[in-house]
Parts: structure tokens; C-alpha cells; sequence
């Protein structure tokens, strides 16, 4: 059960919410586009994957992590994470931050990346990679419909490439090999897709490969750089949200594993060491 203790109202840092690792990529950029800021990154690695999860599990333990993000002090939290922005984050903001905090915002990856890709692809065909999990929301063409009428979307699930990166295998000649088949599959159900949208936060580690495989002229959209865009064009709309998000340029890293593991896994995505703490969320 999430609990229902008091939230601080000071200031705090930007919460940083992924079911594992590959939010890493989205924080990244978010901090070359906004480096005075302080963050809070909470990856629920003892509990991922969230792509093979049911809506009500990954709302669940979304909406327990947010939660955590926001006792830590956040009063905006950025769920850098595919699945739980499709499955939970609709959810959390019309259901739970009324009567938890409704001064406090949760925001996701997929609306920034919608808003993008119409002025991106030409032929009105776009592609999507992503996970189980996402593919079979249906979040990417129901949001895109509501903005892009006349934008067909196909989809592909790629279950295997989650693992394969957080395995470090992704450099791999056997990584190829899905990433090759994933891609002609996409491309045989539309070969008129002339925009790519990677709909997970881990594929941004494989865009040398998927690119590698890709008919020459198709565009790839990652979602760092328009996640980090739409948040710093967020921050500056609303100036009252602005003011409780503090500004020291500091990060602290928490995960619900091994904090070991988890340091270790996420040099694959950040390039250098940090060090993690440990915490209990259920």
C-alpha cells in the first residue's frame, strides 16, 4: 500500500522514475539541458521488467515508487520509462495526485515524443520499437491520433532487447542478429515508415546498430534530447513549479536492488561510476 504520511514543502530535487536502467539515457540529457538542478533518480530494478507486466501491477508499483520520489522531496517527477508513462502515468495524475498533492506533477516520455514526430516524417508513416508492454497499451498511436490524424503507425515489440543490453551484450555479433530480424519484420508490414520512433529508454545503447539496418533517408527519433526539451520548456511555462525544484547541480542515485549491481549496470548507460543507495518502496 502506498502510504499516506505528510510530504515536504520545501523545495526539492526533480524525481527521476524508471523500472531499471534505461532511464538513465533520458537523465542524461535532461542534465546537459537543465545542469543546475538537482535530481533524484529511482530505478525499481528488483522489480523490473515492467514490459511484461499487466497495467494494474506497473500502475501499482509506479505509483509506490512516485510516491517515494515525492516523501524524498520531489514536487516533480519524470517517469523516464515507456511503460509506466502508457500504463500508469494517466492514472496517477487524474486518480492519485488530487488527494496526494494536487500541487505536485508527474510527467512522462511519450507526449513530448508525439508532439515531435509531426514535423519529422514526410510520408505519414511512422514506425515504433518498443517493448511488449508498450506495443500492447497502445499508447503511441492512440496519443499520436489525437494530435496527427494522418499519421499511420506500425508497431514492432522487441522483448529481447531490453536484455540483451542490460547483459552488455548489445555490442554483440548475436545482438545483430535481433536487431536485424526486429527491423525487417517493421519494415514489411509498412515499407512506406520513413520515421523510427525508439519507444524504450534502452535503445538509444543500439542506435549505431539499428541505424546500421535501416533502408538509407528513415529517420530515427530518440527521446532524450525531446524529453530534456519539453521539461526545460515545462520548467519555463510554469515558474511556480520552477521555484520548488532547487538548484544545486547535484544527483543522488537510489534503487530498490543491489546497490553493487546496480552501480556496476549503470556505468554500461552513463559512462562513468556512481555510487547508489539502497531503498525499500512496498
Amino acid at each position: 500500500m502506498v502510504n499516506s504520511k505528510k510530504l515536504p514543502s520545501s523545495p526539492g530535487p526533480i524525481g527521476i522514475f524508471d523500472s531499471g536502467y534505461g532511464g538513465l539515457t533520458i537523465l542524461e540529457k535532461i542534465r546537459k539541458e537543465l545542469p543546475e538542478y538537482d535530481y533524484i533518480y529511482l530505478g525499481d530494478n528488483a522489480r523490473t521488467p515492467y514490459g511484461t507486466r499487466s497495467f494494474d501491477v506497473v500502475y501499482k508499483y509506479t505509483l509506490e515508487c512516485v510516491t517515494c520520489l515525492f516523501e524524498m522531496g520531489c514536487h516533480l517527477v519524470v517517469l523516464a520509462c515507456n511503460t509506466a508513462s502508457a500504463k500508469a502515468l494517466r492514472s496517477i495524475q487524474q486518480l492519485d495526485l488530487p488527494h496526494l498533492d494536487p500541487e505536485r506533477r508527474v510527467l512522462g516520455v511519450i507526449r513530448p515524443t508525439v508532439e515531435a514526430v509531426g514535423s519529422i516524417t514526410q510520408s505519414k508513416h511512422v514506425g515504433l520499437l518498443a517493448t511488449t508492454g508498450t506495443v500492447q497499451s497502445n499508447s503511441y498511436p492512440l496519443e499520436i491520433q489525437k494530435l496527427h490524424k494522418d499519421i499511420i503507425v506500425t508497431s514492432e515489440a522487441c522483448p529481447l532487447w531490453v536484455p540483451i543490453i542490460e547483459n552488455n551484450e548489445h555490442n554483440s555479433d548475436g545482438a545483430d542478429y535481433f536487431i536485424k530480424k526486429n527491423l525487417a519484420n517493421l519494415l514489411k508490414s509498412d515499407p512506406e515508415i520513413d520515421t523510427l520512433i525508439l519507444g524504450c529508454t534502452h535503445y538509444p545503447l543500439i542506435l549505431h546498430k539499428i541505424e546500421k539496418y535501416l533502408t538509407p533517408g528513415i529517420k530515427v527519433i530518440s527521446q532524450g534530447e525531446l524529453v530534456a526539451a519539453s521539461l526545460a520548456d515545462y520548467l519555463h511555462r510554469h515558474p511556480e513549479m520552477d521555484v520548488k525544484c532547487t538548484k544545486n547541480g547535484s544527483i543522488h542515485y537510489f534503487t530498490t536492488e543491489s546497490v553493487e549491481k546496480f552501480s556496476a549496470s549503470a556505468s554500461i548507460f552513463l559512462h562513468e561510476e556512481i555510487q547508489a543507495e539502497h531503498l525499500n518502496v512496498d
